[in-house]
């Protein structure tokens, strides 16, 4: 009996490049069909503003279109197409979805265990490309790349900056406070361990690895680590417990003058807290790359501020995000095809 097999790709996550790290996994003998979307060059929609997605964070297509394209297929791989209570209830035939995401936010989950659906996902896929964006977020806050860059954009030669009162600082003299410690936060602590800075970690579900507390890493509780931290990185997930986790009280704890970076999730931060912060000189400057409401608004008073760099939730995109979520999306498929379980089940 030949396998179907739905990819439903988009211009980040091409499906061809799925399509043949199945094949080489699988062999021949499957009946594979792609779909090649038109994210992120149009931007994703929200479950709570579409009826009938309610059980969906975040997802791009439309839903009478991927039950159509899914069809028959007993396996479906995307990373941003919705699949719904709704829609699972026309998808008889399908088995197994496969998320090339590090969770399933565009799945019911609830409905795909009643309906027997198995769920993965590949957990880790952009944790080096997110890493080495944070460690490059905070040089350009501590070496005034960014000022630099911007005034020489508007044709002004700052020699101040080279003024011992206003030039940047050395990571080798700072302390870098990191919350959270999973797949980046630890990536994170790595490659900031060769800049010879003092490194905290604040992850109450954690313990260190010997080879970073071999390293002088310190294991210590949030309100200590923003007391000390120079630079204050977030890396965590967006749980009850973490949101909103820097807000006016958290900001009061900082070190005067800190510097804040958030390459994780903007609902870890009250960005309205940040703003006055920022704009009254109690954070020195801010690396800001992702958000609660994006694409951000073009009035948002946030972008005004002097002291902050900016970007569009790029920091986990890189082309071996794609070939590494392809490969374990291909590894998930091929285990189910030969009746081995998964090895990473939501």
């Amino acid at each position: 009996m030949t396998r179907k097999i739905a990819i439903f790709g988009d211009n980040f996550m091409l499906p061809d490049i799925f399509r043949a790290e199945i094949e080489k996994r699988c062999g021949d003998g499957l009946d594979i069909r792609t779909h090649r979307s038109a994210w992120p060059d149009e931007p994703m929609e929200h479950g709570y503003a579409s009826k009938g997605l309610g059980g969906l964070k975040e997802y791009f297509g439309d839903p009478d279109e991927v039950v159509a394209f899914i069809a028959d297929a007993e396996v479906f791989v995307t990373q941003l197409a919705p699949v719904s209570r709704g829609m699972l209830e026309q998808l008889p035939a399908l088995k197994l979805v496969a998320v090339s995401r590090g969770g399933p936010v565009n799945i019911d989950m609830a409905a795909a265990r009643e309906h027997g659906v198995t769920v993965v996902n590949t957990p880790g896929r952009n944790a080096s490309a997110v890493a080495e964006f944070a460690i490059g977020a905070i040089l350009a806050e501590t070496r005034l790349i960014r000022v630099g860059h911007e005034s020489l954009r508007k044709g002004e030669w700052r020699g101040d900056l080279y003024r011992a009162d206003r030039t940047g600082r050395e990571l080798s003299e700072m302390t870098v406070g990191v919350v959270g410690y999973g797949a980046i936060g630890t990536k994170v602590v790595r490659l900031l361990r060769a800049f010879g800075c003092r490194i905290l970690v604040c992850d109450p579900y954690v313990q260190l690895s010997a080879d970073d507390r071999q390293a002088g890493v310190e294991l210590v509780g949030f309100d200590d680590l923003l007391a000390r931290s120079d630079v204050v990185t977030l890396h965590p997930r967006v749980t009850e417990e973490t949101r909103n986790m820097i807000d006016r009280e958290a900001i009061a704890r900082m070190k005067p003058g800190v510097i804040f970076v958030n390459t994780a999730r903007g609902p870890l931060a009250d960005y309205e807290a940040l703003y006055e912060a920022l704009a009254e000189g109690r954070i020195a400057s801010a690396m800001l790359e992702t958000f609660a409401v994006e694409p951000v608004p073009a009035d948002w008073p946030l972008l005004q501020l002097p002291n902050v760099t900016l970007t569009p939730h790029i920091a986990g995109a890189s082309v071996r995000t794609v070939t590494y979520a392809a490969e374990q999306a291909a590894e998930e498929v091929r285990r189910y095809l030969a009746g081995q379980p998964p090895l990473n089940p939501c």
